[in-house]
Protein backbone atom coordinates (compact mmCIF):
# COMPACT_ATOMS: atom_id res chain seq x y z
CA UNK A 1 0.00 0.00 0.00
CA UNK A 2 1.69 3.22 -0.57
CA UNK A 3 -0.22 6.05 2.27
CA UNK A 4 1.47 8.82 0.05
CA UNK A 5 -1.95 8.02 -2.02
CA UNK A 6 -5.25 9.50 -1.27
CA UNK A 7 -8.30 7.65 -1.53
CA UNK A 8 -11.80 7.51 -2.62
CA UNK A 9 -14.36 5.59 -0.16
CA UNK A 10 -16.84 4.03 -2.26
CA UNK A 11 -20.42 3.86 -0.13
CA UNK A 12 -21.67 6.16 2.33
CA UNK A 13 -23.44 4.12 4.23
CA UNK A 14 -23.04 2.77 7.67
CA UNK A 15 -19.64 0.18 7.04
CA UNK A 16 -18.73 3.47 5.09
CA UNK A 17 -18.78 5.86 8.00
CA UNK A 18 -16.56 3.54 10.09
CA UNK A 19 -13.75 3.28 7.65
CA UNK A 20 -13.89 6.93 7.06
CA UNK A 21 -13.48 7.38 10.90
CA UNK A 22 -10.24 4.79 10.54
CA UNK A 23 -8.87 6.70 7.78
CA UNK A 24 -9.69 9.95 9.95
CA UNK A 25 -7.80 8.74 12.50
CA UNK A 26 -4.67 7.47 10.39
CA UNK A 27 -4.07 10.63 9.00
CA UNK A 28 -5.20 9.55 5.56
CA UNK A 29 -6.47 12.18 3.00
CA UNK A 30 -9.52 11.48 1.66
CA UNK A 31 -10.87 13.20 -1.46
CA UNK A 32 -13.98 12.14 -1.07
CA UNK A 33 -17.00 9.49 -1.16
CA UNK A 34 -19.08 8.25 -4.29
CA UNK A 35 -22.89 6.75 -3.71
CA UNK A 36 -25.20 7.09 -5.94
CA UNK A 37 -28.17 7.29 -3.05
CA UNK A 38 -26.27 10.51 -2.28
CA UNK A 39 -26.33 13.98 -2.82
CA UNK A 40 -23.22 15.47 -4.41
CA UNK A 41 -21.89 17.89 -1.20
CA UNK A 42 -23.03 16.03 1.47
CA UNK A 43 -21.36 15.34 4.39
CA UNK A 44 -20.00 12.17 5.78
CA UNK A 45 -18.59 12.56 8.62
CA UNK A 46 -16.74 15.82 7.91
CA UNK A 47 -15.69 14.18 3.76
CA UNK A 48 -18.33 15.44 1.03
CA UNK A 49 -19.78 12.96 -1.25
CA UNK A 50 -18.09 13.47 -5.02
CA UNK A 51 -20.78 11.56 -6.90
CA UNK A 52 -21.42 7.89 -7.93
CA UNK A 53 -18.84 5.65 -8.54
CA UNK A 54 -18.31 6.84 -12.36
CA UNK A 55 -16.45 9.99 -10.27
CA UNK A 56 -13.70 7.44 -10.12
CA UNK A 57 -12.89 7.45 -13.49
CA UNK A 58 -11.74 10.29 -13.87
CA UNK A 59 -8.84 9.75 -11.57
CA UNK A 60 -5.85 7.85 -12.93
CA UNK A 61 -5.80 4.74 -10.78
CA UNK A 62 -1.96 5.64 -10.65
CA UNK A 63 -2.79 8.38 -8.56
CA UNK A 64 -5.55 7.15 -6.35
CA UNK A 65 -6.37 4.01 -3.91
CA UNK A 66 -10.13 3.04 -3.31
CA UNK A 67 -11.57 2.17 -0.46
CA UNK A 68 -14.73 -0.20 -0.49
CA UNK A 69 -17.31 1.15 1.70
CA UNK A 70 -19.53 -1.49 0.53
CA UNK A 71 -20.34 -4.07 3.57
CA UNK A 72 -20.15 -7.86 3.41
CA UNK A 73 -22.91 -9.71 4.34
CA UNK A 74 -23.79 -13.25 3.65
CA UNK A 75 -25.47 -13.68 0.62
CA UNK A 76 -24.85 -9.94 -0.83
CA UNK A 77 -22.37 -9.61 -3.58
CA UNK A 78 -22.58 -5.99 -4.20
CA UNK A 79 -19.25 -5.60 -2.37
CA UNK A 80 -17.17 -7.73 -4.46
CA UNK A 81 -19.04 -6.65 -7.62
CA UNK A 82 -17.69 -3.62 -6.89
CA UNK A 83 -14.46 -4.67 -6.02
CA UNK A 84 -14.07 -7.03 -9.18
CA UNK A 85 -15.16 -4.00 -11.61
CA UNK A 86 -12.54 -1.03 -10.08
CA UNK A 87 -9.82 -3.66 -10.57
CA UNK A 88 -10.44 -5.04 -13.98
CA UNK A 89 -9.82 -1.37 -14.74
CA UNK A 90 -6.57 -0.99 -13.30
CA UNK A 91 -7.47 0.30 -9.45
CA UNK A 92 -6.28 -0.64 -6.04
CA UNK A 93 -7.32 -1.38 -3.04
CA UNK A 94 -6.20 0.53 -0.07
CA UNK A 95 -5.64 -1.47 3.23
CA UNK A 96 -7.57 0.69 6.17
CA UNK A 97 -6.00 0.08 9.71
CA UNK A 98 -6.92 1.79 12.69
CA UNK A 99 -4.27 3.38 15.03
CA UNK A 100 -6.13 1.64 18.12
CA UNK A 101 -4.83 -1.93 16.37
CA UNK A 102 -2.56 -4.39 17.32
CA UNK A 103 -0.65 -5.99 14.89
CA UNK A 104 1.89 -8.98 15.48
CA UNK A 105 5.23 -9.48 13.92
CA UNK A 106 5.12 -11.63 10.70
CA UNK A 107 1.80 -10.69 10.33
CA UNK A 108 0.43 -10.51 6.28
CA UNK A 109 -2.66 -8.18 5.22
CA UNK A 110 -3.19 -8.47 1.14
CA UNK A 111 -4.56 -5.50 -0.54
CA UNK A 112 -7.88 -4.25 0.22
CA UNK A 113 -7.90 -5.72 4.21
CA UNK A 114 -9.87 -3.79 6.53
CA UNK A 115 -8.70 -3.55 10.79
CA UNK A 116 -11.08 -2.23 12.28
CA UNK A 117 -10.65 -0.69 15.97
CA UNK A 118 -9.54 -2.10 19.03
CA UNK A 119 -8.09 -5.87 16.75
CA UNK A 120 -5.77 -7.82 17.97
CA UNK A 121 -4.30 -10.21 15.10
CA UNK A 122 -1.39 -12.08 16.98
CA UNK A 123 2.16 -13.41 15.14
CA UNK A 124 2.82 -15.33 11.93
CA UNK A 125 -1.28 -15.05 10.71
CA UNK A 126 -2.18 -13.70 7.45
CA UNK A 127 -5.45 -12.04 6.22
CA UNK A 128 -6.64 -12.84 2.76
CA UNK A 129 -7.94 -9.76 -0.28
CA UNK A 130 -10.46 -7.57 0.76
CA UNK A 131 -11.09 -9.30 4.38
CA UNK A 132 -13.23 -7.11 6.73
CA UNK A 133 -11.85 -8.00 10.77
CA UNK A 134 -14.42 -5.34 12.40
CA UNK A 135 -14.02 -3.93 15.62
CA UNK A 136 -12.64 -6.14 18.85
CA UNK A 137 -12.16 -9.04 17.20
CA UNK A 138 -9.28 -10.96 18.28
CA UNK A 139 -7.04 -13.01 16.02
CA UNK A 140 -4.59 -15.70 17.82
CA UNK A 141 -1.10 -16.44 16.26
CA UNK A 142 -0.69 -18.59 12.68
CA UNK A 143 -4.25 -18.28 12.01
CA UNK A 144 -5.13 -18.22 8.13
CA UNK A 145 -8.11 -15.99 6.76
CA UNK A 146 -9.09 -16.12 3.21
CA UNK A 147 -9.87 -13.55 0.37
CA UNK A 148 -13.43 -12.11 1.17
CA UNK A 149 -14.43 -13.13 4.71
CA UNK A 150 -16.32 -10.81 7.30
CA UNK A 151 -14.97 -11.34 11.09
CA UNK A 152 -17.82 -9.60 12.90
CA UNK A 153 -17.26 -7.40 16.06
CA UNK A 154 -16.20 -9.28 18.92
CA UNK A 155 -15.06 -12.71 17.34
CA UNK A 156 -11.85 -14.66 18.56
CA UNK A 157 -10.26 -16.95 16.22
CA UNK A 158 -7.84 -18.90 18.33
CA UNK A 159 -4.52 -20.12 17.62
CA UNK A 160 -4.08 -22.01 14.21
CA UNK A 161 -7.53 -21.36 12.90
CA UNK A 162 -7.54 -21.76 8.91
CA UNK A 163 -10.13 -19.98 7.13
CA UNK A 164 -11.31 -20.27 3.29
CA UNK A 165 -12.68 -17.58 1.10
CA UNK A 166 -15.59 -15.81 1.68
CA UNK A 167 -16.68 -16.97 5.12
CA UNK A 168 -18.65 -15.39 7.87
CA UNK A 169 -17.96 -15.11 11.46
CA UNK A 170 -21.07 -13.72 13.32
CA UNK A 171 -20.58 -11.72 16.01
CA UNK A 172 -18.74 -13.04 19.14
CA UNK A 173 -18.74 -16.32 18.19
CA UNK A 174 -15.32 -18.17 19.04
CA UNK A 175 -13.83 -20.57 17.11
CA UNK A 176 -11.35 -23.42 19.06
CA UNK A 177 -7.62 -23.61 18.11
CA UNK A 178 -6.94 -25.13 14.89
CA UNK A 179 -10.18 -25.79 13.66
CA UNK A 180 -10.61 -25.22 9.84
CA UNK A 181 -13.66 -23.56 8.69
CA UNK A 182 -14.14 -24.00 4.68
CA UNK A 183 -15.18 -21.82 1.66
CA UNK A 184 -18.93 -19.62 1.75
CA UNK A 185 -19.22 -21.08 4.98
CA UNK A 186 -22.08 -18.87 7.32
CA UNK A 187 -21.34 -18.85 11.38
CA UNK A 188 -24.31 -17.16 13.15
CA UNK A 189 -23.47 -14.63 16.06
CA UNK A 190 -22.52 -16.30 19.25
CA UNK A 191 -21.37 -19.49 17.77
CA UNK A 192 -18.80 -21.57 19.39
CA UNK A 193 -17.03 -23.71 16.98
CA UNK A 194 -15.21 -26.50 17.84
CA UNK A 195 -14.80 -29.45 15.10
CA UNK A 196 -14.13 -28.67 11.24
CA UNK A 197 -16.58 -27.33 8.97
CA UNK A 198 -17.52 -27.95 5.70
CA UNK A 199 -17.72 -25.52 2.50
CA UNK A 200 -21.01 -23.83 1.94
CA UNK A 201 -22.21 -24.56 5.70
CA UNK A 202 -24.57 -22.64 7.71
CA UNK A 203 -24.71 -22.60 11.62
CA UNK A 204 -27.37 -20.91 12.88
CA UNK A 205 -27.46 -20.87 17.31
CA UNK A 206 -31.36 -20.72 18.58
CA UNK A 207 -31.82 -17.87 20.07
CA UNK A 208 -34.04 -17.15 23.74
CA UNK A 209 -36.44 -14.35 23.06
CA UNK A 210 -37.74 -12.20 25.47
CA UNK A 211 -40.84 -13.93 26.52
CA UNK A 212 -38.63 -16.87 27.03
CA UNK A 213 -39.34 -18.28 23.60
CA UNK A 214 -36.71 -20.13 21.34
CA UNK A 215 -36.14 -18.90 18.22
Amino acid sequence: MNCSLPVIVLGAGGHAKVLINALLASNRRIVGVTDPARNEGEDILGVKVIGDDSVVLSFSPKNIELVNGIGALPGKNTRWDIADRFRQQNYRFAKVIHPTSTIGKEVVLEQGTQIMAGVVIQPGCFIGEDTIVNTGVVIEHDTIIGKRCHIAPGVVLNGGVWLGNQVFIGSSSSVIQSVSIHDSSIIGAGSIIYRDIPANTKIIQKRVSIDGGTQ
